[in-house]
């Protein structure tokens, strides 16, 4: 019988594997700070001497946004503090001891909110129904008065880029309206500012950024176990448009800030009974004949691709 030798990998190679591994995450920090700090200075979304109630859930974007907050609040010209805080639905095989370890580990203030939504939420729904919406609102009225409790005048949340867009899509597809979720939002009572920091960040840079940073993550056993969300599969839609065709979906959320109102339908947003045709010209040109986008690009912009 032959003797199978093993060889392993020269020393110079494991070397320069490794330092290639940390310049990519080096590279992915560094895109992430860029990002975040565009989203908050675009929309104003931290001041000197806010007080920002970073909500962690558990999942990789709260850890990431709360990571990433903590690195600009060391860079930042301005000062404002953060507050982690972590609302215990009590979900059944919730590790409780996890979130105070790690943020004890991080040095930084924390508030743990102990409420049962978890038993109105499975007591009200029927099961199979979807639980989101129900969860939601009781986690936000809540969320309210812990912030106003901690004193703290921004509540950031860690929805990212994706989680904007498939909101857009699914007021649209199942809710008629073209309505996304916004970056920096007044509560309906007037009373709190909600902030996304990280509005500009793609999903897959906030899974990647968990698996470097090893977080620890706390699966969600409510509405991350429901199986049959519309969310999920527009989520799958969007991921297979990207795969084939390149640009598609980074067109759509740019043209979430490029609304131009006089060429859509809502007279609430756009006076069209009262449009007249003065003789002025428009300084922005003919807009009213506009070639096809898919023929002539705006600039910086990726030609779409048919449907």
């Amino acid at each position: 019988m032959n003797e199978m030798t093993m060889t392993r990998p020269e020393p110079d190679a494991v070397d320069k594997k490794a330092e290639k591994q940390a310049y990519e995450n080096n590279k992915l920090h560094k895109r992430l700070c860029r990002l975040v700090g565009q989203a908050i200075g675009d929309f104003n979304m931290i001041e000197d001497g806010d007080k920002v109630m970073v909500c962690l859930s558990g999942g990789k974007d709260s850890y990431a946004l709360l990571d990433i907050l903590m690195t600009l609040r060391e860079r930042a010209p301005i000062n404002f503090d953060i507050v982690a805080v972590n609302l215990d639905q009590k979900q059944p095989n919730f590790p409780a001891d996890v979130l105070p370890a790690y943020l004890e580990k991080l040095g930084i203030p924390y508030h743990i909110e102990n409420q049962d939504t978890y038993s109105i939420v499975k007591r009200l729904i029927p099961e199979g129904k979807t639980t989101c919406s129900l969860c939601s609102r009781l986690r936000r009225g809540i969320l309210y008065r812990v912030a106003d409790e901690l004193g703290c005048t921004k509540i950031a949340l860690g929805h990212h880029r994706d989680d904007i867009l498939e909101t857009f899509f699914l007021n649209m597809f199942f809710g008629a309206k073209i309505k996304g979720m916004p970056a920096k939002l007044v509560s309906d009572d007037g009373k709190h500012m909600v902030i996304r920091p990280l509005a500009y960040v793609k999903e897959a840079d906030t899974e990647r950024y968990a698996e470097v940073k090893q977080f620890p993550i706390i699966p969600c056993d409510l509405c991350g176990s429901q199986e049959n969300l519309q969310r999920k599969q527009i989520k799958a839609m969007l991921r297979d448009w990207e795969k084939k065709h390149p640009g598609r979906v980074e067109n759509i959320f740019s043209s979430l800030s490029t609304v131009v109102p006089s060429h859509l339908m809502d007279r609430a947003m756009f006076g069209f009974t009262d449009l007249k045709a003065d003789g002025v010209a428009n300084p922005a040109g003919d807009i009213a004949f506009d070639e096809e986008p898919c023929s002539t690009p705006a600039t910086g912009t990726i030609p779409l691709q048919p449907l």
